[in-house]
């Protein structure tokens, strides 16, 4: 029964286009976004979605600290350790004329304060997404822009090359700002909205709405707001919200309103009185905090003052199969004990007996093992997600959802709120207005309503992914043969030898000044190629990728060569060598970890030849992207262990695609086997498998006279009992052949002695395959 309106938490709407559409963007391309949507349409649940569902390297930052506890993620300001007051895009000289704190991009990098463990994770980063963007300043994202394209050694790409993902609703609250820094900014930009920050221009955004609204379903108020939203109201409009201008209205207890007021001090005494009235003795509970949790960031009360009879609101989404409540269901507490909290629901029969939350406070860690950026937790803040909820500021109430809501704004409506706090409201027939709506309170900033004019159509959003989806799949085949990580850490491992203390140290430093030539060597071939790869892509279709193919496995042979004799050989080497002497663990680690970097990057070799091999094959653009998606899968390994050379596998059925792709191209079994490096065995393995799903025919393998024989020798086998069917003639045992058998499947060992010596195990997969579909005894070829 809970909620609805919202999309099942992790299961996202299946008939949402819009939605999966920017899944895909995020998953499958490198193009900055802004995903928007009108109030109730599931950003959060994206956010949520995107986080359990991509394999990019991500974090999640929001303007506050209460915003980034809920989205899961960390402030701004804490993870690019930017200073507070404005920041100049440029090296104008404002300085006396601001009396504040001010920085520009020179002064920001010469004061930036950021520990190694933070800079690790701001240079492995894919992915950002910033939630509640509309919060965001124009400079404020500039910094962000600056600091990133220092510490990841990138000047010229916008943001160091890391996807931007910004989630939020423009038509809400707009970005606080004061009017002395205003008076300087305004020097710079157009307006305070984060789109219109320099780093914009030149890395502009994906404009994405979320389209389907889950809060509302009546037609006529989802047609007001989205009015008011457009900056259309009209006297009709107006007059038809008047209908519920009721400045006198008084609430009965058990019809769970709640106040929605324009001053935190209004809600206060709100809240403060209701609960004084009650007779009920009231008690206090406290909030378990651990580590470090900044007071600021608080999600919920430190301490919680209830009594019998309180109204309260949920504060946190309930988890579970089960959905008992929702962020914004109004509740009344019906059973209090030491540490029990009970609550009852209009409506709804019986009670809820509620379990405390706990919020955490991570910040992000780059995990070289496991070539992953991990949450590591600082603290937890534990509390009854719950507060009193007569009233509430409009401000707060972003993102919440209300049945019944009574409007107290006075004159005082500020520039998005009328739309915020109608928006909060499932239904009309739940609102309540203290105050008359006013034309000029409603209005919506013009550079919002620009710069929304910039959504594309659903085709043109569905090309522009697939022509992303492209170039991301490129660029992955590119970005293979980047040799600048494995250049900077050997050099970073040699130059440590000066503060290190190991046996033989002199041979290690003559090892390893040997290891920084070879790769400084290979990085200059893989420069060169990377340039090459540029040039095959312009024209690489026309030819069908044949060239790119044929160039990309060339330089693979060429760098797994390289990899397997000069850096993992060698290593290896002296790995074997520094085992012997003692007191070098720490050393051994530092090895491992350079073990795992160079095969990590065979991994990535071996994975490029498997995509540009998939595109020749004109493999489906979805499979191709499977490759890329398990491209993202890194090599991992027990810390102290020598590494072996791991095969790189594909996506499951991959491989046999690119087969079929080939032989459809019209290439021979033979030729399709020595293409792919593969046994011709192998191939006929491949093929045989489609034949069950139509895009085989059986007589493309074998002819019709020899399927009727192997076909009647299956017929002979499957009419004996089992136990007669798999003893082979030459007497072995029947568990050997067993262990190849599964119901409903017939040995090939079996049929193949039952054959003359001629026939080949791939004529009999063929016919074994088609025999079993024919007779729906199998169907999952």
């Amino acid at each position: 029964n809970f909620l609805p309106y919202l999309p099942a938490f992790m299961n996202p709407d299946p008939t949402n286009t819009v939605f999966q559409q920017a899944v895909s963007f995020v998953n499958e391309t490198n193009k900055h976004l802004f995903l928007t949507g009108k109030a109730g349409t599931g950003k959060t649940t994206f956010l949520k979605y995107i986080k359990q569902h991509t394999f990019k390297r991500l974090a999640v930052v929001a303007p506050t600290g209460v915003a980034a506890i809920n989205a899961g993620g960390v402030t701004i300001h804490s993870f690019f350790q930017l200073p507070f007051g404005p920041f100049i895009p440029g090296y104008h000289n404002y300085w006396n004329s601001y009396e504040g704190e001010l920085n520009n991009p020179s002064t920001l990098i010469k004061n930036l304060r950021l520990p190694s463990a933070k800079r690790d994770v701001l240079r492995e980063l894919d992915l950002l997404i910033i939630d509640e963007v509309s919060m965001v300043r124009a400079d404020m994202l500039d910094a962000i822009d600056t600091v990133l394209r220092h510490v990841r050694r990138q000047p010229l790409m916008p943001f160091g090359g890391v996807q931007m993902v910004y989630i939020g609703d423009l038509f809400q609250l707009p970005p606080v700002i004061k009017n002395e820094e205003w008076n300087l900014l305004k020097n710079f930009y157009q307006s305070p909205f984060f789109f219109h920050a320099d780093v914009i221009k030149h890395a502009f955004p994906l404009y994405i709405e979320l389209k389907k609204i889950y809060r509302q379903k009546d037609d006529s108020f989802i047609h007001i707001l989205n009015n008011i939203r457009n900056n259309t109201c009209d006297a009709d409009d107006l007059e038809y919200l008047h209908q519920y201008y009721k400045p006198g209205f008084q609430p009965q207890k058990e019809e769970n309103y709640i106040t929605l007021t324009s001053h935190n001090g209004k809600a206060d005494v709100i809240n403060e009185t209701e609960l004084q009235r009650l007779p009920a003795k009231a008690r206090t509970y406290q909030a378990t905090i651990t580590g470090d949790f900044q007071e600021r960031s608080y999600p919920a009360e430190k301490i919680l003052q209830l009594k019998v009879g309180a109204q309260v609101m949920f504060i946190k989404n309930d988890k579970g199969e089960i959905r008992r409540f929702y962020n914004g269901k109004i509740a009344t507490i019906s059973k209090l004990e030491e540490d029990k909290v009970k609550v009852t629901f209009a409506d709804e029969p019986g009670e809820l007996e509620l379990e405390r939350e706990t919020w955490k406070n991570i910040r992000y860690k780059y995990q070289q093992e496991k070539d992953h950026v991990d949450e590591e937790e600082l603290g937890t803040f534990t509390q009854f997600p719950i507060r009193l909820a007569w009233a509430i500021t409009i401000h707060k109430s972003q993102g919440l959802t209300f049945e019944k809501a009574i409007i107290d704004a006075g004159a005082s409506f500020a520039p998005g709120q009328v739309y915020v706090s109608l928006s909060r409201l499932t239904s009309l027939e739940g609102l309540i207005l203290y105050s008359r709506i006013l034309p000029h309170t409603i209005s919506t900033d013009q550079r919002v309503i620009e710069f929304v004019q910039n959504e594309m159509g659903e085709e043109q959003l569905q090309q522009t992914l697939q022509e992303e989806q492209k170039t991301f799949v490129r660029h992955s085949l590119s970005s293979s043969f980047a040799w600048e990580k494995i250049t900077e850490l050997v050099e970073q491992h040699y130059d440590e030898y000066a503060h290190r203390k190991i046996p033989q140290q002199q041979q290690a430093m003559e090892w390893a000044h040997s290891l920084v030539a070879q790769v400084k060597a290979q990085n200059e071939v893989a420069v060169k190629f990377k340039r090459v790869l540029e040039q095959l892509f312009i024209n690489c279709e026309a030819d069908k990728y044949q060239l790119l193919f044929t160039r990309t496995k060339d330089a693979a042979n060429y760098f797994l060569k390289e990899i397997d004799e000069h850096l993992l050989g060698t290593t290896n080497t002296h790995v074997k060598a520094v085992n012997k002497l003692e007191k070098v663990k720490k050393y051994q680690k530092e090895l491992q970890s350079l073990l795992l970097l160079f095969e990590r990057k065979k991994q990535q070799v071996q994975h490029a030849v498997q995509l540009a091999e998939a595109l020749h094959a004109s493999v489906k653009l979805s499979d191709v992207l499977q490759l890329v998606s398990a491209h993202q899968k890194p090599v991992e390994t027990l810390p102290g262990t020598i590494i072996k050379p791991k095969a790189t596998k594909p996506e499951k059925g991959t491989t046999q695609k690119i087969s079929l792709h080939l032989f459809k191209e019209g290439k021979c079994i033979a030729d399709i086997a020595t293409e792919r490096n593969l046994s011709t065995g192998t191939i006929e393995g491949h093929l045989a498998s489609f034949i069950s799903t139509g895009e085989i025919d059986v007589l493309d393998l074998i002819s019709p006279e020899r399927l009727e024989i192997i076909l009647r020798v299956i017929e002979s086998i499957d009419g004996l009992p089992k136990d007669d069917a798999h003893q082979s003639k030459s007497g072995s045992a029947p568990e050997t052949i067993i262990k190849e058998t599964s119901p409903g499947h017939i040995s090939a060992i079996a049929i193949k002695e039952s054959l003359p010596p001629d026939f080949s195990y791939g004529e009999i997969k063929a016919a074994n395959v088609f025999y079993q579909w024919q007779n729906g005894l199998r169907k999952d070829f």
